[in-house]
């Protein structure tokens, strides 16, 4: 098999074409989510990260693959609803709003402002407005300062129990080079580097090789749920970005730290009675507090087949491409549909599917297209 062909076609022949076809909305703009097994709209909510995620994705494309001013128009439509419809008086993204604008979830989740920059920096690029780089400078500074105090006043913790998480400086990672064309480049470099110390000294954790959810400021363990807790699938994420940011600084130890963590967490995580990638883990094997922990996740495949990509391009490495290929064939046989297009998103430990749908709250245009673009790229890099 060449798989740059093989994610090449599945990117622009399956899933664009997907949510081209349902997730349109051609009366007040952006995009349907919700979305069953067939394509239809089973809920018009509208939730401002996956506007922005699908609104990067579309913009993305028409810089990177194809200047098709379809794309473009796809791209406008997201940026124009989320900038009219999506922030409080302060420049505080919403979380969600209904179909035509108002405001239904207050702004307590920060990673929608990640993605609204994400998104606008991106426009602003391929389409030459100015207006949208200015804003996405902006919701970045307004990121900044919220960071030390993500939910600000729709926290719920007291603050009796002091853990840092992994969640926030791992988006960072991926949004700073996002926008590395507006912000300086001091301020990049000097946020690279410390989020990339952060992450590689701080969350990951030398005993086991595996990168922590939570740990305490002093980057010690804490014996609680929260700090015993293990997402295989962001520290596979975090690891591709920090390859990128390695690739991008020509360092080559931190290249290979970052794939000996991929090994080490797809190890540690794969399920190996059912197969797949465990979506939450206890490092002490005790009960985890999600319910939903042994389910098997679509995103969490996809960001591990997107590191492992990246990983083999760096290294060549055999035992790197073994494991591509087990997750490939694992991800393709279980969340892809083939009569129907895109993939499920949720499937039970055995790996049936648990819920029949193609997006929603949490699933989108984003984690699928992302993945089918990188792993071309990747192995188009490499003659595979």
């Amino acid at each position: 098999m060449r798989y740059s062909n093989f994610y090449k076609d599945a990117l622009l022949n399956d899933i664009i074409p997907f949510w081209e076809k349902n997730s349109l909305d051609k009366v007040d703009g952006g995009y349907f989510s919700c979305l069953d097994n067939q394509g239809k709209v089973y809920d018009t909510d509208k939730f401002m990260w996956l506007q922005a995620r699908q609104a990067w994705i579309f913009s993305m494309l028409y810089g990177e693959v194809e200047q098709n001013s379809t794309w473009l128009n796809i791209a406008k439509s997201g940026i124009d609803f989320i900038v009219k419809n999506g922030m409080d008086g302060e420049g505080n993204f919403y979380f969600s709003t209904t179909r035509s604008g108002s405001a239904l979830v207050q702004p307590y989740n920060i990673f929608t402002d990640c993605f609204a920059a994400m998104a606008l920096c991106q426009y602003g690029k391929v389409s030459g407005d100015e207006e949208s780089l200015i804003l996405a400078e902006k919701t970045y500074q307004n990121i900044r300062k919220r960071s030390s105090s993500p939910k600000g006043i729709y926290e719920k913790n007291t603050g009796g129990r002091q853990l840092k998480s992994f969640a926030l400086p791992m988006i960072l990672a991926n949004l700073v080079l996002e926008l590395e064309g507006i912000l300086k480049k001091e301020e990049v470099n000097e946020v690279l580097e410390n989020i990339v110390h952060d992450i590689m000294y701080g969350f990951l954790d030398k005993e086991t090789g595996l990168i922590f959810e939570s740990v305490r400021p002093d980057g010690t363990h804490d014996d609680s749920f929260e700090g015993r807790l293990i997402n295989p699938g962001h520290g596979l994420e975090a690891m591709w970005f920090v390859i990128d940011i390695a690739a991008r600084n020509n360092d080559k130890k931190l290249i290979e730290k970052a794939v000996n963590t991929i090994i080490h967490i797809l190890e540690y995580a794969w399920d190996n009675k059912y197969g797949g990638i465990y979506y939450f883990m206890d490092v002490r094997g005790k009960p985890p507090l999600q319910l939903e922990h042994d389910q098997k996740l679509w995103w969490v495949h996809l960001e591990a087949l997107i590191a492992l990509a990246k990983a083999y391009e760096c290294t060549k490495d055999k035992s790197v491409f073994d494991w591509f290929q087990k997750v490939h064939n694992y991800a393709w046989t279980h969340f892809s549909d083939q009569e129907n297009g895109e993939w499920f998103g949720y499937l039970n430990r055995e790996g049936k599917i648990h819920l029949n749908l193609k997006g929603g709250k949490w699933k989108g245009c984003f984690h699928t297209p992302r993945a089918m673009y990188q792993c071309w790229k990747s192995f188009e890099g490499v003659g595979l």
